[in-house]
Parts: structure tokens; C-alpha cells; sequence
């Protein structure tokens, strides 16, 4: 899974196992540290939840977690949806924007990443724009 961070938004990118997993209501996280200690991590996570309404975001100092409906987790991971986004209220008039999209390969290879889990890129071998 990949996380992206823009501003008020969060972006997680999930690859073929990964978006089966979430379809079978599994957590999907990932860790990055960032040194020895455990206070130099941060977890990120989709966790789909029987008591999610609405996808929301929550962040406690290490870890953001991204809980979404059971039901909307297996529509999104059996159909052909490349994603779903949420608008989540965070107070004083902000908002934090939620997406949650299929990992596609990207057009331009990259030197180290590994997209053997990826989606197929609907513009492979025509004209277009690059992943970001």
C-alpha cells in the first residue's frame, strides 16, 4: 500500500492482494521508520469496520488509520471501481479529503519498484501522462 500526503488530503494506493485482503475485510497496513526507536515509525492502515458509516481518518501520534464501511470495502474490491473518496469534516470549516484508488502500473518504469501486484494501466501502450 501506498500513502500519499497533499496538503488536507490522504491518498492510499492498494495493490491486487492487497484490495482482496480488504475485500475480505482484512486490515491492510504498512510501516515506515524512520530510526531505531519505536517513536520514529508511522503505521498507516485501512481497516474495514462493521462500525464505519463513512470512510474516516484518524491519526494518534503514529499511526493513521482509515476505516471503511465492510460494505463499501467488498463493492469497491469485487467491482471496477478504481477508487472511492470521502470528504471527512475536521472542524472550523476544513475538511479532509479521503482516497482510496487500485494501484496501476505506471507507464514510465521506475529503477527498484516492484509493480508485479499492480493493476494494468487502462492507457498502456498508447500516449499519456505518467504515475505520480
Amino acid at each position: 500500500m501506498k500513502l500519499r500526503i497533499r496538503g488536507n488530503s490522504l491518498r492510499l494506493r492498494l495493490t491486487k492482494s492487497e484490495v482482496l485482503r480488504i475485500g475480505a475485510c482484512e486490515r491492510v497496513e504498512e510501516t515506515i521508520s524512520f530510526g531505531g526507536a519505536s517513536q520514529s515509525r508511522l503505521t498507516y492502515a485501512l481497516i474495514p469496520s462493521r462500525d464505519t458509516k463513512e470512510p474516516t481518518a484518524q491519526f494518534n501520534g503514529s499511526t493513521v488509520a482509515v476505516s471503511v464501511p465492510e460494505a463499501l470495502a467488498r463493492a469497491w474490491a469485487t467491482g471496477n471501481e478504481v477508487g472511492f473518496e470521502h470528504s471527512q469534516a475536521i472542524g472550523g470549516g476544513h475538511s479532509l479529503k479521503i482516497l482510496v484508488e487500485k494501484d496501476w502500473v505506471c507507464l514510465t518504469g521506475r529503477d527498484n519498484e516492484d509493480e508485479s501486484d499492480a493493476y494494468p494501466h487502462p492507457h498502456a501502450g498508447g500516449s499519456h501522462a505518467k504515475c505520480n
